[in-house]
């Protein structure tokens, strides 16, 4: 039986190797799981197996992108820049991003560029196929670099897959992240060339992180931005849904047996944002699904990685 392209680009990660190069885009601020998946990604940073080249931020508010910028500050890696949203669909402030800044006193700076000419000009400049790209928030940035000059082909040749935290698998309805710009999820569902893992509402909602986790395991630092942002988010203490930190987990080892992943198939989105997945041959989709005992495994490295010390 031939080994399927899915398969083969998985096996990549892990090989030993340079880091992989991830692109993160998030619409941080409209939920404390943005900022847990940010974490991890710095802790799987620390610890050699990824290189975080870009962040881009969907959450059209300027404190969406300061916040990136005080936990990414925060960790030593202030450097990595930082792309932000045209004419994004949602534009208050969330619940925690300016918050937890003012709370701590957290450092962070303004600088940052049009979303879709960073991930132009950070796809350039990596090897072809290289790349892993993690969407978290909506798929605004993501269509717009697919309907700039030759977006798609540029996609095509750069990145490996792309994992996302959208749709709804389970059949409840449409899932926030679709809904909120359900015109843009439909251009990626539509038209992005790569291989695409779902990880759907029905996931995430059903392991939550432990706010034990948050007294504890990050005592290692007196201030931290995802702890004041944590405690500004709702009333603490309370255990919050792992939706994104789902994506991240899976996107950056997913041959760790922390999930089970569907058949391939097609997604297809709807006017309203319902996703649908049909199974076919030969299908660019992919949904993730979880077990109880992959459950207790999966939440237990995103506490590792979410508070692994800043290196």
């Amino acid at each position: 039986m031939k080994t399927s392209i899915l398969i083969v680009l998985f096996s990549m990660l892990a090989m030993a190797g340079p880091p992989v190069p991830v692109i993160f885009d998030t619409d941080m601020g409209n939920d404390i799981d943005d900022a847990l998946a940010l974490a991890m990604l710095h802790g799987l940073q620390g610890r050699g197996e990824i290189r975080l080249a870009a962040v881009t931020v969907t959450k059209d508010n300027p404190w969406a992108a300061r916040y990136v910028s005080a936990v990414n500050t925060f960790y030593g890696r202030g450097g990595i820049p930082i792309g932000v949203v045209r004419n994004g669909v949602t534009k208050d402030e969330g619940g925690y991003s300016r918050k937890a800044i003012d709370n701590g006193r957290h450092v962070w700076s303004e600088k940052t560029e049009d979303a879709v000419g960073l991930l132009r000009r950070v796809l350039e400049g990596e090897a072809d196929g290289s790349v892993v790209v993690i969407q978290v928030g909506f798929s605004t940035n993501l269509a717009g670099l697919l309907d700039s000059p030759g977006g798609r082909e540029l996609v095509a040749r750069k990145v490996m897959f792309l994992s996302l935290m959208a749709g709804d698998f389970a059949g409840r309805g449409p899932e926030y992240n679709v809904k909120q710009d359900v015109k843009s999820c439909k251009k990626v569902a539509q038209t992005w060339p790569t291989a695409r893992i779902w990880s759907g509402f029905e996931v995430g909602r059903t392991i939550k992180y432990p706010a034990a986790s948050i007294e504890r395991d990050f005592g290692w630092a007196p201030k931290h931005p995802v702890v004041d942002g944590y405690k500004a988010y709702m009333k603490f203490p309370y255990d919050r849904e792992t939706w994104d930190l789902t994506a991240v987990l899976y996107a950056l080892r997913p041959g760790a047996g922390y999930f089970d992943v569907s058949a391939a198939g097609t997604v297809v989105v709807d006017d309203k944002g319902f996703t649908k997945f049909t199974e076919t041959s030969g299908g660019l989709d992919r949904y993730l699904k979880v077990n109880d005992v992959e459950r207790a495994r999966a939440l237990e490295a995103m506490i590792w990685l979410a508070s692994e010390p800043a290196r």
